[in-house]
C-alpha cells in the first residue's frame, strides 16, 4: 500500500511521526532478511526528511548493525582510542560503547574519570565536529536497558526547523558575515564536568572548524550547525562570541524544538543525522543501579561540508 506522509509517498515502509516538525517511528522493515534496494531508499528518503528515526526491536546483532550502517556510507571506528590505550570491551572497532558498562562486566562507577568525561554527553551535541571530518549520520543500538521509569532517554533538537524560525533580522546577519565556529570535545567536557576537567584550556588543543550556518544538502534546507562543543566562533570577541552562541543554542533546544525518545527494549534502533539534529542523553537514577549496554556506530559524513575548514587528516581531536 502506498501512503504519503507529509508530502513523501512510503510503499514499503510505513512512518508515525513524532513531532510537529521532525522525528519519525519506521515499522515494516524486516532486519532479519537483506534489506532491498527500495526499502533502504525510503529509509534514506524518511531520514532525510525526518532527521531522527526510530526502529522497535529491530533483533539486530552487532554484525547486522554494523552491516546496516555501512548502507549509510564509510563507518568510523575506535582503533585511534585503542591505540592510545583506551579499553574496548566490544568485539568490533566499528562499534563506540555508549554504556555505563565497564570492560569487565560491571556498571561504571559514575564517579570515576569515564563518567565524568561521558557528562559531555549529556549537554546537546553533534557527534565528531571536533574531529577533521565530522560525523553523518550516528545509529544507536540498545542491548540492555534499564527498567522502564529509570531514566536513560535520548533527546534531540531540530536545527532546520531552529534556523527557518529566527528572524529575519538574525538569519539576514548570520547569512552575511558567515561565522566560522570552532568546536572542541575538551570545551563540552570541561563545561559539563568542570571540577574534573579544571587543568585543561582547550585552546591547547585542535579544533574543528565549521560554518554556523550552512546548507542541509540532502534536502536542500538552510541548518544551524550548532553544538554544545563550540567553544567560540571565530572573528567575534570573546563576549560577543558567548552572546551570540548562547542566544542560538537556546533558541535551538527551547522546549517546542525538542523531542524525547524512550527506549522501550533491546533491539531498538535510533538513526539520526548529525548534520540536522543534535542530540542529548537524559540521565536517571539508574545510573548506579541498573547496566545501560547501548553501542553506536557513526558514519562519516559525505557532504561537501563534511571537513568544514579542516586539514583532511585522520587524527581524531577527541583524543587526550
Amino acid at each position: 500500500m502506498t501512503v504519503t506522509t507529509n508530502g513523501t509517498t512510503f510503499s514499503h515502509i510505513s512512518i508515525k511521526p513524532l513531532h510537529r516538525t521532525f522525528g519519525a517511528e519506521v515499522s515494516g522493515v524486516d532486519f532479519s532478511a537483506p534489506l532491498t534496494d527500495e526499502v533502504f531508499k525510503e529509509i534514506h528518503q524518511a531520514i532525510t526528511k525526518y532527521g531522527v528515526l526510530v526502529f522497535r526491536n529491530t533483533g539486530l546483532t552487532d554484525e547486522g548493525h554494523i552491516d546496516f550502517s555501512k548502507k549509510f556510507g564509510e563507518l568510523d571506528d575506535v582503533k585511534p582510542y585503542i591505540s592510545a590505550g583506551r579499553k574496548h570491551r566490544l568485539k568490533y572497532a566499528e562499534l563506540f560503547d555508549v554504556s555505563n558498562v565497564e570492560a569487565d562486566g560491571t556498571i561504571l562507577d559514575p564517579t570515576s574519570p569515564r563518567s565524568q568525561a561521558n557528562k559531555g554527553n549529556d549537554l546537546f551535541h553533534v557527534d565528531s565536529s571536533f574531529n577533521p571530518r565530522r560525523a553523518g549520520y550516528s545509529l544507536l543500538l540498545a542491548h540492555e536497558l534499564p527498567p522502564s521509569g529509570m531514566g536513560g532517554h535520548t533527546a534531540f533538537a531540530d536545527t532546520r526547523t531552529a534556523f527557518d524560525d529566527l528572524s529575519p533580522e538574525l538569519k539576514e546577519q548570520l547569512l552575511a558575515k558567515n561565522y566560522i565556529a570552532c568546536h572542541s570535545m575538551h570545551h563540552s567536557r570541561k563545561k559539563a564536568a568542570p571540577e574534573a576537567f579544571a587543568g585543561i584550556n582547550p585552546l591547547d588543543y585542535p579544533m574543528g572548524r565549521h560554518q554556523l550556518v550552512q546548507r542541509h544538502e540532502a534536502s536542500g534546507r538552510m541548518n544551524l550547525y550548532l553544538a554544545a562543543h563550540i567553544h567560540h566562533i571565530e572573528d567575534l570577541t570573546p563576549e560577543e562570541s558567548q552572546a551570540l552562541f548562547d542566544q542560538l543554542f537556546k533558541y535551538a533546544t527551547r522546549n517546542e524544538n525538542t523531542l524525547e525518545i524512550e527506549w522501550e527494549q533491546p533491539g531498538d534502533l535510533v538513526l539520526w543525522d548529525n548534520t540536522c539534529t543534535m542530540h542529548r542523553a537524559v540521565g536517571g537514577p539508574f545510573v548506579r543501579k541498573y547496566k545501560r549496554d547501548m553501542r553506536r556506530t557513526t558514519v562519516h559524513d559525505s557532504s561537501s561540508t563534511a571537513w568544514g575548514l579542516n586539514e583532511h587528516t585522520d587524527v581524531r581531536q577527541g583524543l587526550p
